[in-house]
């Protein structure tokens, strides 16, 4: 269901949209760019819950990104929409809890791809991002490493869809 003929679009959920989420818009956003196709994809990033709605990210998430050059500090968070269906042809949840949340959501007759973000890299060998936000620094660094090879198995992924 691409929503231009040579445009993926991709929407990252977590639960307040301050920590894993708008880390995977970055890295995901970095990776295609450094790929050379920041052009054909379209990234977001938002949160079942509403609570944190207009802040920036924790942080934390945009120290330990910053450290291996992504920039989170710009981004603001929102929850997300029944109307995310009609614009992502991807929405990836960071974990079964938000992928719960977001089933309850869709739409009848969605024809994007709902899912588990780490279920396009199985060779991982987990399927949820964990949240770092009650943790310490090793929670944060191990959010950035999952997001970082699911990034790049997701970017395969869909830039032959792209185009």
């Amino acid at each position: 269901m691409p929503t231009h003929a040579t445009r993926s679009s991709v929407l990252f959920v977590c639960l307040g949209n301050i920590c894993r989420s708008p880390t995977a818009e970055a890295v995901f956003r970095a990776t295609a760019e450094r790929a050379g196709h920041g052009s054909r994809v379209h990234v977001d990033s938002a949160g079942t819950g509403e609570w944190h709605v207009g802040n920036p990210p924790d942080w934390r998430a945009i120290a330990h990104g910053r450290r291996r050059g992504y920039d989170l500090a710009p981004l603001r968070a929102r929850q997300v929409t029944r109307e995310d269906f009609a614009r992502f042809d991807w929405i990836l949840a960071m974990d079964r809890s938000n992928l719960r949340e977001l089933q309850a959501l869709e739409p009848d007759g969605y024809r994007g791809h709902l899912g588990l973000f780490l279920d396009v890299a199985p060779a991982i060998g987990r399927r949820e991002v964990p949240d770092p936000y009650d943790g310490g620094a090793d929670g944060f660094e191990l959010v950035l490493d999952l997001v970082e090879e699911a990034s790049r198995a997701l970017l395969a992924r869909i830039v032959p869809r792209a185009g």
